[in-house]
């Protein structure tokens, strides 16, 4: 059975003034059982339409577009993209949904928002599941994702970015062509010349390289070391972002995580096949 998608839009605020971001849900609009799942750095809240599709009859499922991607405005200063920011937007948007706490999925970026908002004394995060993300994100994988972060070609056709989008992100693993071509579509905004364009804005990549471009791993061990919500990572068995040894870290400090890796994966599973989806229902107790 097909559940209906809806799209909607919170106001939130920054130092530059207010930017609305955009989101998508799932499932019963008044179901106080919510999953958030947020996207990583230029993906977008329809990576995960699969998830929501097999748990939008337990929960409602709230995808929302981090600020300067897909649907969510660009924001003027753009120095103010930054985990700060999209956690202060996440915060506005759980109000938004009214509800005393929730579970959470984030890839990635989003695993890193997620493990900023755990951190918090009160937090509203009741279940956290990181996907290929921990407290040290490698230099490797830092530099490698300069490469190409705000620096996207344009395109003459799907055929074209899906070609290139193919490449880039070998790392997500084996996936259907029905697959690539939703991700592909989900990751374009056609211009006014005609020409298509990354759905996200190319200005994320300054302050991406600012605060982790400097040749050193990022580390995150003073938030991660706070979490006490039940916490599960999904680690891609080839990842360059999160190392064998930090996920093994990850279950003795903290929350003692428990880690499950994906075979034939890399950065990062995309939880669009049915023997990912599973992890997702299985930590969340899901039928």
């Amino acid at each position: 059975m097909t559940i209906a998608m809806r799209q909607r839009a919170v106001q939130c605020i920054s130092p530059a003034g207010l930017h609305n971001m955009a989101y998508v849900e799932w499932g019963d609009p008044d179901n106080r059982k919510v999953l958030v799942c947020v996207h990583g750095l230029t993906r977008c809240s329809r990576d995960f339409d699969f998830v929501a599709q097999a748990l939008a009859q337990e929960y409602r499922v709230v995808c929302p577009d981090v600020v300067g991607r897909g649907r969510s405005d660009w924001l003027v200063n753009k120095s103010l993209y930054g985990v700060a920011q999209y956690a202060a937007d996440m915060v506005t948007l759980l109000a938004r949904l009214d509800v005393e706490g929730v579970d959470w999925v984030g890839t990635s970026m989003g695993g890193l928002i997620g493990m900023v908002l755990a951190a918090q004394a009160r937090t509203p995060i009741r279940r956290l599941l990181l996907v290929d993300v921990g407290p040290v994100v490698t230099a490797a994988s830092i530099a490698r994702i300069s490469e190409f972060v705000g620096k996207g070609p344009r395109f003459d056709s799907i055929e074209q970015a899906e070609a290139y989008i193919r490449v880039v992100a070998a790392p997500f693993g084996p996936l259907t062509d029905a697959q690539w071509r939703h991700l592909t579509e989900h990751s374009l905004k056609c211009a006014a010349d005609g020409k298509l364009d990354l759905h996200y804005d190319p200005g994320i990549a300054e302050p991406f390289r600012a605060a982790m471009g400097e040749g050193k791993d990022y580390e995150l061990w003073p938030i991660y070391d706070l979490i006490r919500c039940p916490t599960r990572v999904l680690r891609g068995e080839t990842s360059d972002v999160l190392t064998p040894e930090t996920a093994q870290e990850m279950q003795t400090r903290g929350p003692h995580a428990q880690v499950v890796e994906i075979a034939g994966v890399g950065h990062a599973p995309m939880l669009m096949n049915d023997s990912q989806v599973a992890h997702v229902r299985d930590f969340f107790h899901t039928t």
